[in-house]
């Protein structure tokens, strides 16, 4: 482990230390590793910091002119310079004096040097003296405080250079031959970038530009952080008083960013007719003409292109001062789109506000929300949705929110980037359930925006976001349920945004090209770090699949072998004749769900109770009331079931659940028996005890009970096993159906109890249909992974799914129980118990039928009543179970 390492290098720790402090002292005796002279100068920067005289400094460093040097004093090493050796930097002929240059050319001045360098004995250092030149009061008032090394030369034409290694001042002489090139192109040529062009003063070195991109890509490392640090590194004491140019790093940057981008997408010049998104990469993985060469057929799924659209609102931009003066290099030509087309689009597509059918999506309902300080509130992106690699320009800005105006423009040309050929493709999005109804008449009432007519988009919703769709979104836009999809989520994108965002937040005072270009380096980066990761990954996927679709066939063989012939021709027609049509009309999915009418459930009841005109001498708000009161005894029932399965001496965690979950219900009950006085019109009547008035007791009595397996008598009937936190004797809740019919009659109080009747008759739908679900799936489980359980560690798996499908019966069937019980005190006629009739421990176990093949086929009549009761008399199916089976057979398939 790295402590272990840690540990290791323990002993080490004071012979490291003796040897920093031995590296800071000068070595003996104190000579020239060259010339044997009197050493004055070393260099950290060379390997083993090897002491020099100046003239040897001088010649040595020729080649690395960048390197920071230091200076004996006498006492100790201090910072100096390279210039102050007298250091000159020669452009053209391989780094030698150009034979043209004046020989009457002054020399360079080098005089800065310390005016004294004591030796050994204090004396001072013959043929390293330098004298300092004289300065006015002025002049000196100005540079007194400023180290040595950190002075401009004075008198001499230097070059202000910055390096990795810091800030230089170095004399540069150029190449003078008749035939010589521009001082800006020998600047270049010898790998310094001049931040002006008719005097430069100031240059940046290929190594710092590249360091820069590299910090800003990786780190997010800001251009101002960035020059602070080469500050620190060129004097980490006086940081401050290193000359400023961070302006000039943030100008040269963006012309090193288009420069490296031409040149890696094979550009000789930049005079050819540029291309949208020419500069960048794409995915080399996904189908594409001239790029994978196949034995194209294009109407195969395998040739089918996933794409993957979603929004980022942390890549905001602020206004700009000056949005009129602005200069485009790549405009387009990356991932984000061409401004002045996309500007004339939003200027012509007015912004329709679409009313969802689906649950309220920030992404819809946030979509004309106005920031008005921000120029861009975030941008939208589309992307490979298998490989996570951003399309080229298809990139957009926000104006306000996520609107579909925008993402029409992303997804148009993404969809027209290399497609020749392609008619199929597979589009995720978030609210895709929504936008996929408007894209075709969007596009064809636009003329700048464009899509063939015989592409063929199958709509699709990320494994995570769909869960938080209506139920029908998930079996007609989950990618389980797409033919071709694969092993794709719909959700990679979101991956991508942590890399983005890196950099999202430096660019929101940027002005737009520069923002533009930051980004589009950005996603290039992204998208070329997929591009070298791409074999190990897709490796890694295949041996996955290859897993899966083993377990997978296993599974759908271990159903198709419980059905006869008939209903897999019958369930595999269905299957067929959804994919087909999904593309135009994706409800025909809906056959991957239970076709079986429901019953209404309590919030459906409470619904039409709500819709309906108040009834006389009820007031309003009473069935809301009611089923609060329903849903605090469900908890109180499910957390007694929890107390019990937890034994009589659970852990500390669990007592704590235990204390925290009853608090809550404390705390509920409360405020309900509060309200009660409103709707009972009492005041403390129903706090009293329960000894009079014809009231009725529904302490949870037999007809709740279970045997062991389900709900064991000892759990529900005997109070002494409630928790005294969770529903003391003296607060049972004031439901009408506590009271009694008669009592209510009597207290005028009947037609509340009507409304709490019809609530507790869909309270019993939801209990009798998650019944159904815990049974059903625990039939499945024993037939699919219990009994083909070949070891140990896979049966105790299977167990644990049995137990907890196990606690789901024993909580609806106690919830049940309560209902009826609920519904003989408030009177409910034969006709009501003869539908919900009395469940047996019996009912409650998976029949051995249930397990063998033709489990499909018993009758009605062998089955406990609840697996019929919601069957409509025309149904072709036999049973709740038979449907259970098709959808378990459909999604196996799937």
């Amino acid at each position: 482990t790295q402590n272990d390492y840690i540990r290791e290098w323990l002993p080490y720790r004071e012979d490291f230390l003796h040897i920093l402090l031995d590296l800071e002292a000068p070595p003996l005796p104190r000579i020239c590793k060259i010339c044997q002279k009197d050493g004055v100068y070393r260099c950290p920067d060379c390997m083993h910091q090897p002491l020099l005289c100046t003239n040897c400094c001088r010649t040595t460093h020729a080649s690395h002119p960048f390197h920071r040097i230091q200076q004996w004093t006498g006492n100790f090493f201090e910072d100096s310079a390279l210039h102050m050796t007298g250091l000159q930097l020669h452009l053209g002929h391989g780094g030698a004096p150009c034979p043209s240059a004046s020989a009457n050319e002054a020399p360079p001045l080098s005089g800065q040097s310390r005016p004294t360098t004591a030796g050994k004995d204090g004396d001072q250092t013959k043929g390293d003296r330098q004298d300092t030149p004289t300065m006015d009061d002025d002049e000196w008032e100005d540079v007194d405080n400023i180290p040595l090394h950190l002075r401009p030369p004075v008198g001499s034409k230097h070059l202000t250079i910055v390096d990795v290694t810091g800030v230089h001042f170095v004399l540069v002489r150029p190449c003078q031959c008749p035939n010589a090139e521009s001082y800006p192109l020998q600047l270049f040529r010898a790998k310094l970038c001049p931040s002006t062009f008719d005097k430069p003063s100031t240059a940046f070195t290929f190594s710092v530009l590249d360091d820069f991109l590299r910090d800003n890509v990786e780190c997010g490392t800001s251009g101002m952080n960035y020059y602070s640090k080469l500050r620190r590194v060129t004097s980490n004491v006086f940081p401050h008083l290193v000359v400023d140019r961070y302006r000039e790093l943030l100008r040269v940057a963006r012309q090193w960013r288009l420069l490296k981008l031409l040149k890696w997408s094979g550009f000789q010049d930049n005079m050819n007719p540029s291309k949208d998104g020419d500069l960048v990469i794409f995915c080399a993985a996904c189908p594409q003409p001239g790029i994978k060469q196949l034995i194209w057929t294009s109407k195969s799924w395998k040739y089918t292109r996933a794409v993957v659209m979603d929004g980022n609102f942390k890549a905001e931009h602020m206004h700009e001062r000056r949005p009129d003066d602005q200069v485009w290099l790549m405009d387009g030509r990356g991932f984000m789109v061409r401004n002045p087309p996309y500007q004339a689009y939003l200027k012509a597509t007015p912004h329709i506000t679409e009313k969802s059918s689906c649950n309220n999506h920030k992404a819809i309902s946030q979509a004309s929300a106005s920031r008005g300080k921000l120029n861009s509130t975030g941008v939208g992106a589309t992307a490979c949705a298998r490989h996570g690699c951003f399309y080229p320009h298809s990139v957009v800005d926000f104006q306000k929110g996520e609107r579909q105006l925008n993402m029409d423009y992303s997804l148009t040309h993404a969809l027209s980037y290399n497609m020749t050929g392609i008619e199929n493709v597979l589009c995720f999005y978030d609210i895709n359930c929504a936008y996929m109804k408007n894209l075709r008449r969007h596009i064809e009432s636009s003329d700048l925006l464009h899509l063939p007519p015989s592409l063929r988009i199958t709509a699709g919703i990320g494994m995570w976001h769909v869960h938080g769709h209506k139920k029908e979104c998930y079996t007609r836009y989950s990618p389980l349920f797409i033919k071709g999809a694969g092993w794709v989520d719909g959700e990679i994108i979101e991956t991508l945004w942590s890399t983005l965002n890196i950099v999202s937040a430096s660019t929101r005072g940027m002005t737009s090209p520069h923002r533009q270009e930051l980004l589009d380096f950005q996603m290039n980066d992204s998208n070329f770090m997929k591009m070298i990761r791409m074999a190990d990954s897709l490796s890694r996927k295949l041996k996955t699949a290859r897993a899966s679709v083993v377990l997978a066939r296993d599974a759908f063989e271990r159903f198709n072998k419980a059905i006869t012939p008939e209903q897999q021709r019958n369930w595999g027609r269905q299957e067929e004749t959804a994919l087909l049509r999904r593309v135009h009309d994706p409800s025909v999915m809906d056959v991957f769900e239970i076709q079986l009418k429901k019953a209404p459930t309590v919030h459906a009841v409470e619904l039409r109770l709500l819709e309906k005109s108040p009834r006389q001498g009820v007031h309003h708000g009473a069935a809301s009331w009611i089923t609060r009161g329903l849903a605090i005894e469900e908890a109180e029932i499910i957390l007694n079931i929890y107390r019990k399965d937890n034994g009589p001496n659970p852990s500390e965690l669990k007592r704590l659940t235990i204390a925290r979950r009853a608090e809550k219900l404390s705390a509920d009950r409360s405020r309900f028996i509060a309200d009660g006085r409103i709707y009972l019109r009492v005041d403390d009547e129903f706090e009293r005890s329960d000894e009079s008035d014809g009231r009725t007791d529904l302490t949870l009595g037999q007809d709740t009970l279970d045997d062991e397996d389900a709900v064991s008598n000892d759990g529900y009937s005997d109070s002494s096993l409630l928790h005294p936190t969770i529903r003391p004797h003296h607060m049972y809740l004031p439901l009408p159906s506590k009271f009694g019919s008669a009592y209510c009659k009597a207290k005028k109080l009947h037609r509340l109890a009507q409304m709490e009747l019809e609530l507790r008759m869909g309270q019993a739908n939801d209990a009798l249909h998650g019944l159904r679900l815990a049974l059903a799936d625990k039939a499945v489980i024993f037939r699919g992974v219990v009994r083909p359980a070949t070891n140990y560690s896979m049966r105790t798996r299977a167990w644990q799914m049995i137990h907890s499908i196990d606690t789901s019966v024993k909580q609806c069937a106690a919830i049940y129980r309560q209902c009826r019980l609920a519904m003989i005190s408030l009177g409910a006629d034969s006709d009501i118990l003869d539908r919900y009739q009395e469940l047996q421990k019996s009912h409650l176990s998976a029949t051995a039928a249930a397990f063998t093949q033709g489990a499909h086929d018993h009758r009605d009549s062998h089955l406990p009543w609840f697996w019929t009761m919601d069957i409509p008399k025309d149904t072709d199916s036999k049973s709740w179970l038979s449907e259970f089976y098709r959808i378990h057979w459909l999604r196996a398939k799937a």
